[in-house]
């Protein structure tokens, strides 16, 4: 057994020997730090397939790096970029925390590559990470091709192709799309593919050299959208495509100055020149020489000139079989080639003049016509010729019955007619005479008679046209306030942002220009604000009204429209006072020394700035040692003795006492709404009528201590003075009393003899 137990104790020590050993071992290996791997949608680990959005904001903290030691130590990490390598980051070697610190852009690199590393101070492990940029849509499609300048045929086929626009979107996914549109105003006429960018002539409509010879096309090119700092955005771009337009051989001639009248008199010779009509190549751009001929109703007594269009008589004019000839005259173009190509007809009247027959008649550019309509703005120059209105009158007569006067008749003076005689034919001229009255705000169209009656013929055949004049708004009109002045008032403790006055200003314009804004300035202005559509004009926020302190303003209102026209007026703001200031006394304790017969009185001041506010009443609320001795004026505060109170005894007689003071607690209560009051207490000695001045005057000197030891000193001297004085007095006449003095002369008596 002993045995058994030393095998047991050997083994026991052996196990503890190997034990030991082993933990040496370890003790003396050190095992690297790692980074945790928590996978590409964790915000800390190793970065594994991290990926960042382009728009995240400088010093934002995007991940943060994670990981442990075995042993258990601190770890650090680091992070670090290849050499050339912009620094995008910044890294906490304590927290792992990842800070970003430059301004990402996928469209110049869309990924980082990092070097991330940990260290527990002994060892120290690397990795190498990349970080992927993600795509925000911050980046405008951009032009390829454009502006550009391209020349179309105006021959152009309705639906062809002119023209592919092209613009790249840096972008990708819906940022990266691209669609095109036209801006509204060209799109009467073309048409693009939203998606390939082909520019088209709209179907059925058609390119005209000689409408507009260049058309201005605003293309729009427009992303499919995309989040941009946690918000959906779309960008576009616009460029201009100008297209000219090349002139084709597709216009006829046309005649100019129709329509065309011509006359033969009986004077006429053959020979004579009539009438020369004219005519031009539509197509302006590359015109071709035209050639005049007649197509009928010449009846072979008239010619015509191919190249200079004149018209001429064949034959005498007695042997004209009809009075009106209306000949048919074509100008036809002619190709370098001098082939006839396209052709135009008009109608020439020539006239036979013999007998008052015809009435004058009034034409506009396509024959007789009987009204004439004219768009013009108000208010033309005086003199200026309307020369929308291309009217002509003729009379087919000769001589004296063809000669007839013009009179224009309508509202007012504000048009003229030129010539106001005519002979034959003339062209009418009607000339502004009044400006003024040609106002939009008064009239959106005149209506006018133009009247043209024959002058010395018998039968005075006359013809009419009315003359409509359509008038366009111009800014003629200065906004104008309702008042030339507004009178507002707003109580003192009104709050900042309360409503004063409201003023109205109207402009009879339309449009923008009827459209007023409001604006105030001035001294008295900078307590207050306007709102520039409405004209409510209210206080500053932070505005505060005391009408003690300043209860009158006055500024200016401007009314303005779209093009600076602007009118004033004055506001005037009164703010009211309200009862907020108590009355006051000089004093809470008043002495006063009162006569009998004669009232004293008392003051308090009521600092508000309007009555009844600062209108003050008074009132004696109590009287020791007794009530019912005294009166007070409620309005003025005089104080006085009841009317059977004549004398000291009477006084003392009620109070049983000779004590003359008397405690009154007077009450000073203004008069507005709500009230408010104040006491004071007032000390009142009484004294006799007759010793009156002199015993106030020293009830007086009780509150003057060098006042009273003046007096006493100055009677103490004087009562020396006085005894010196008398003394001296007495003194000098028991002097003179003592003193014998001869009262006359001494006689001597003789003595008479004895007998």
């Amino acid at each position: 057994m002993i045995l058994s137990l030393r095998m047991k104790s050997e083994k026991i020590l052996n196990f503890s020997l190997l034990f030991v050993f082993v933990n040496a071992c370890f003790a003396q290996a050190d095992f690297a730090p790692y980074f945790y791997d928590n996978g590409p949608y964790s915000d800390n680990g190793n970065l594994a397939l991290f990926s960042l959005s382009e728009d995240t904001p400088i010093g934002t903290q995007i991940y943060r790096l994670n990981g442990t030691d075995p042993e258990g130590q601190e770890v650090r990490y680091g992070l670090s970029f290849d050499p050339g390598s912009k620094e995008y980051f910044s890294v906490n070697p304590k927290s792992g925390s990842i800070t970003l610190v430059e301004k990402l852009d996928r469209e110049k690199q869309d990924s980082i590559d990092v070097n991330i590393s940990i260290t527990d101070g002994k060892s120290k492990v690397v990795e190498k990470v990349t970080i992927f940029v993600m795509d925000t849509n911050d980046e405008k499609p951009e032009f390829q091709n454009m502006p550009a300048i391209i020349d179309v045929l105006e021959t152009t086929e309705s639906g062809s192709s002119i023209y592919k626009v092209e613009a790249v979107d840096r972008d990708t996914g819906s940022g990266g799309s691209v669609t095109y549109y036209l801006q509204t105003p060209q799109s009467n006429l073309f048409a693009i593919d939203r998606h390939s960018g082909v520019l088209r002539i709209k179907s059925g409509e058609t390119l005209d050299y000689e409408k507009t010879k260049t058309h201005f096309v605003i293309v729009i090119a427009k992303d499919g959208g995309g989040n941009y700092n946690g918000k959906e955005q779309f960008l576009s771009s616009s460029s201009t495509l100008t297209i000219n337009v090349i002139d084709a051989q597709d216009t006829p001639p046309s005649f100019i100055g129709t329509p065309y009248f011509g006359y033969v008199y009986e004077v006429s010779k053959p020979g004579s020149e009539i009438f020369i009509v004219s005519a031009e190549d539509g197509d302006v751009g590359n015109p071709n020489p035209v050639r005049y001929s007649f197509d009928e109703g010449d009846d072979g007594v008239f010619d015509i000139n191919k190249t200079s269009g004149c018209i001429s008589l064949l034959s005498p004019p007695i042997e004209l079989k009809r009075e009106i000839f209306n000949v048919k005259v074509r100008a036809s173009e002619i190709s370098p080639e001098g082939k006839l190509m396209d052709y135009s007809v008009t109608t020439v009247v020539i006239r036979v003049v013999d007998l008052n027959n015809n009435p004058p008649t009034f034409y506009g550019e396509n024959g007789p016509q009987s009204m004439f309509e004219l768009t013009m703005y108000e208010h033309p120059p005086e003199g200026e010729i309307l020369r929308g209105l291309k009217i002509t009158v003729n009379d087919s007569d000769q001589g004296a019955n063809a000669k007839f006067n013009l009179r224009l008749i309508g509202p007012g003076r504000m048009l003229r007619v030129v010539p106001q005689t005519v002979l034959n034919e003339a062209q009418v001229t009607i000339l502004v005479e009044e400006s003024a009255a040609m106002d939009y705000e008064k009239h959106h169209f005149l209506t006018y008679k133009l009247l043209a009656v024959e002058a010395d013929t018998p039968e005075r055949f006359s013809a009419t046209a009315d003359i409509i004049i359509h008038l366009l708004d111009t800014n003629d009109n200065a906004p104008r306030f309702s008042s030339d002045y507004y009178i507002a008032r707003i109580p003192e403790n009104s709050p900042g942002g309360s409503n004063v006055v409201s003023v109205t200003a109207v402009d009879p314009d339309s449009g923008p220009w009827g459209e007023v804004k409001y604006s105030i300035y001035g001294s008295g202005a900078e307590l207050f604000l306007i709102q520039p559509t409405s004209g409510i004009i209210y206080t500053q926020p932070w505005a505060s009204l005391d009408a003690e302190v300043r209860s009158k303003y006055n500024f200016y209102v401007k009314a303005e429209d779209a093009d600076g026209k602007y009118s004033l007026a004055e506001v005037f703001v009164t703010v009211l006072d309200l009862n907020d200031h108590p009355p006051a006394f000089n004093n809470n304790f008043l002495e006063k020394t009162m006569v009998i017969g004669a009232p004293v009185k008392i003051e308090a001041v009521d600092d508000d700035a309007e009555v009844p506010n600062n209108v003050i009443e008074y009132t004696i609320m109590k009287a020791e040692p007794d009530n019912n001795i005294f009166d007070i004026n409620a309005d003025t505060g005089e104080i006085k003795l009841k009317s059977f109170i004549k004398s000291m005894a009477i006084i003392q007689n009620i109070t049983k006492k000779r004590d003359c003071s008397w405690s009154l607690v007077v009450q000073a209560r203004d008069q507005g709404q709500p009230s408010f009051s104040t006491t004071a207490v007032v000390k009142i000695d009484i004294t006799e009528a007759v010793k009156s001045r002199f015993f106030s005057y020293f009830l007086g000197l009780r509150k003057r201590p060098g006042t009273v030891f003046g007096i006493c000193l100055t009677l103490v001297m004087f009562t020396i003075s006085l005894t010196i004085v008398i003394s001296t007095v007495m003194y000098w006449k028991s002097v003179k009393k003592t003193r014998v003095q001869p009262h006359g002369k001494i006689r001597k008596i003789a003595r008479r003899p004895v007998p």
